[in-house]
């Protein structure tokens, strides 16, 4: 059996969201993280998890936007140390298996990535 290695955001995570956060360009600012912070707590459509490495440690958050057809991947931030394509495919394959009726759509931060991993699942499954 597979391990989900993605934990739902909650209140008592909000210093190592931040902090994993602040490894986007556009959210640097703690005035703009902040608010960040607040539409994943205060909106019923935007959700933040946070990806645990094989450490079992956190080192990654994902923030989407869901809706009825799909889901939106608005940002994926890891760890310097944990940076890379197949840790961001990993973390898309969670998503995947959490979300499996949505179609996975990036934002303009992330549709190249969501783009090379529909097409690295095709050359998978031979789709």
């Amino acid at each position: 059996m597979e391990v989900i290695m993605l934990v739902k955001y909650k209140s008592s995570y909000e210093k190592i969201a931040m902090g994993l956060l602040s490894f986007i360009p556009d959210l640097k600012d703690l005035n703009t993280l902040t608010n960040e912070i607040a539409l994943y707590q205060d909106d019923n459509n935007h959700e933040l998890y946070l990806w645990k490495n094989n450490s079992d440690d956190f080192s990654g958050v994902v923030g989407i936007e869901v809706a009825d057809k799909y889901i939106v991947v608005r940002w994926i931030s890891l760890m310097p140390s944990d940076r890379g394509e197949g840790n961001s495919f990993l973390i898309l394959d969670q998503l995947r298996k959490l979300y499996p009726q949505q179609k996975m759509m990036g934002s303009l931060d992330t549709t190249k990535l969501v783009a090379k991993w529909i097409e690295h699942n095709r050359h998978q499954t031979g789709v």
